[in-house]
């Protein structure tokens, strides 16, 4: 199986401003390329053997495979949530020129 280079990492925020502050801490650490926050999600999910349900924001994190276990520590050490969602899906193709700036622009 081929380990893949870059990543999209999905984050949920207890809000916009939570999902902006984290966003920064990204950026400015040069471990995410692009974070994307769409402001306004519904999330419906088991917590504490009940189901509940709450209005997050999410982060869609371009970044590269190295730089995962970062974004996972920036990210829990940012966060509020006492299990924060933070999930790696491996990207297998998409445009050349943009995968190579992500490339650029993540520092190890």
């Amino acid at each position: 199986m081929l380990t893949p280079e870059f990543v999209v990492i999905l984050v949920t925020a207890s809000n916009l401003e939570e999902a902006r502050k984290i966003a920064a801490v990204l950026l400015d650490k040069r471990k995410a390329a692009c974070v994307n926050i769409l402001p306004r999600v519904h999330s419906s999910f088991w917590w504490q053997g009940k189901i509940d349900k709450a209005e997050e924001s999410l982060l869609v994190i371009k970044t590269t495979a190295s730089a995962t276990q970062a974004v996972i520590e920036l990210v829990k050490a940012n966060h509020s949530y006492t299990v924060p969602e933070i999930i790696a899906l491996p990207i297998i193709g998409g445009n050349p020129d943009y995968l190579d700036w992500i490339n650029r622009e993540v520092l190890p």
